[in-house]
């Protein structure tokens, strides 16, 4: 089989349409997520007194600081999330990193709307995983036509 028909064969196969639905959900994802940071972030810095915060927290900052970083971060997942729907593939590693960063900035964020931040994490989360998929499926993708560059030349 050439590298032509082995390259149809898996491009037609079901498990390519899957692993593309799943980058392109990673993608939809990570800029829903960026949208949401951004309206919490505009939300912090226009009316710092929405969030109240609770008990005294070691990671204490003004919730208008708060505000500018969700904001920031959420452009920055906008762009990342346009760039995985796209195919890039730097926006898969990408959006990996800006998911945790978005994790992590959430995490420390909780005192101040524990449920929303819990949200937040679970569809980061989500996005790692599905951006794990798919760089897995690019290895396998990769390890595929190795194996068939191999047989056709024997």
């Amino acid at each position: 089989m050439s590298n032509v028909q082995s390259s149809q064969a898996y491009d037609g196969s079901t498990k390519s349409h899957v692993a593309a639905g799943v980058a392109q959900f990673a993608g939809v994802m990570l800029a829903l997520v960026g949208v949401l940071e951004i309206l919490q972030g505009i939300s912090a810095i226009a009316k710092d007194n929405v969030f109240v915060r609770g008990l005294n927290y070691t990671y204490q900052f003004d919730v208008t600081v708060w505000g500018w970083i969700h904001l920031v971060m959420g452009l920055i997942a906008v762009a990342v999330g346009i760039a995985i729907v796209y195919g890039q593939t730097l926006g898969y590693l990408g959006g990996i990193a800006v998911a945790f960063l978005a994790a992590l900035a959430n995490f420390l964020f909780m005192p101040y709307y524990p449920v929303w931040g819990l949200v937040l994490i679970a569809f980061n989360v989500l996005v790692i995983w599905a951006l794990c998929r798919q760089l897995g499926r690019d290895r396998v993708t990769e390890d595929y036509y190795d194996r068939q560059d191999t047989s056709a030349g024997s």
